[in-house]
């Protein structure tokens, strides 16, 4: 699935709230000028209640959306369609919008499952059986799918609240996947023996997992860290200390903006090229 490509300016944007902080724009910008494409990306303070009036308003010179925090589960029934691994995950960070004869169709994709694989394998993490995901939310979610693409089946999901962990544990189900879930506190010893760890907690939250690390870890097991702000977070510091491969949440970001930027222009971007924008801010 591609964006049918515009021959002139089009534009595309990053919802959330709040947004300020969003990466976002930079990245695409530089995308579009590597592609020759005269497009514009800005990013737009839109919360739940105000996502459905926004993507009403949409029109043909409009190419996509990244979608972040609240977003990625309201924005499931605004769409025409949803594809195969977003429907899976019950999440979506990306709508491309398709002008067809009379209409807007609208396409809701997941690139982050895209962006954690990549990042991991950045990590020399391709393939592994033991998994631990740090959280129970949207993100949690697609890394989650993203373990059981590499070959984590029976995945340890660290929440403090396993009540709200029912979309997980739903799309988990869909996958064919058998999350165990554990507490907090249980999380460290339960990542001492991973090959590979994905955090999507707040970086306060992860460093009260950072505390009850103790003793070591193999080079070859890495820990994304979802979080990029910092960009070396108290769990990746100790990860790191602990003799781990720690992988920073830019590695994600890159990934998944390179696979939203294809799927809204139709042609791919090296990830170099993000990469600059990212490290000239």
């Amino acid at each position: 699935m591609s964006a049918v490509e515009g021959t002139g300016s089009r534009r595309a944007g990053v919802l959330g709230h709040p947004i300020a902080h969003s990466l976002s724009p930079s990245l695409h910008r530089a995308a579009y000028a590597h592609l020759g494409l005269d497009w514009d990306y800005q990013a737009y303070d839109v919360d739940e209640a105000g996502l459905p009036d926004f993507v009403r308003e949409l029109d043909p010179s409009w190419a996509g959306l990244s979608l972040t925090m609240p977003l990625k589960v309201t924005a499931l029934p605004l769409v025409d369609f949803v594809e195969p691994m977003a429907k899976l995950v019950g999440a979506i960070n990306t709508i491309v919008v398709q002008p067809v004869t009379d209409h807007l169709q609208l396409v809701g994709a997941n690139t982050d499952v895209h962006g954690v694989v990549a990042a991991l394998a950045e990590g020399g993490v391709t393939r592994a059986t033991r998994g631990v995901v740090l959280g129970g939310g949207a993100t949690a979610t697609s890394a989650l799918a993203a373990l059981g693409r590499i070959g984590v089946t029976r995945p340890i999901v660290a929440v403090r609240n396993r009540g709200r962990a029912g979309g997980l544990l739903r799309a988990a189900t869909k996958m064919g996947i058998e999350p165990r879930f554990v507490s907090f506190d249980e999380a460290p010893a339960m990542m001492a023996d991973a090959q590979a760890v994905v955090s999507t907690v707040p970086a306060r939250a992860g460093a009260e997992v950072a505390s009850g690390l103790v003793g070591s870890v193999t080079s070859e097991a890495a820990l994304l860290d979802a979080v990029y702000d910092p960009l070396v977070t108290p769990l990746g510091a100790a990860w790191r200390e602990a003799g781990g491969t720690f992988v920073p949440g830019t590695r994600m970001l890159l990934h998944q903006a390179a696979e939203q930027v294809r799927l809204m222009t139709g042609r791919p971007v090296p990830i170099d090229v993000l990469d600059t924008a990212l490290t000239s801010q």
